[in-house]
């Protein structure tokens, strides 16, 4: 992160996630500090790891290669502020 990049923010990914794919569950936790250390770590514990639990309607019915894509999809723009890991839990 350099100096005038803001942090991300699980909050702000969740209102994205809301925003694009209608959820009727969705939560976004920032497991960064667990993360201290490894790969993609930005060293202040926060804003590089990530959980996305969801539920929505356009993910129903398919696989699960196509939920992640459209969930990689709707925050493609953390990822490329700096995001290094998403893992998705689709419910």
């Amino acid at each position: 992160m350099t100096a005038n990049q803001l942090p991300i923010l699980a909050q702000a990914m969740q209102q994205r996630l809301i925003e694009k794919l209608t959820p009727t569950h969705v939560q976004v936790l920032d497991e960064s500090a667990a993360h201290a250390g490894h790969a993609g770590a930005n060293g202040t514990g926060f804003g590089t790891h990530f959980r996305v639990r969801i539920a929505s309607p356009l993910l129903t019915g398919k696989g699960r290669v196509a939920q992640h894509r459209l969930v990689y999809d709707a925050l493609q723009e953390f990822i490329d502020q700096g995001v290094h890991a998403i893992a998705i839990e689709v419910l």
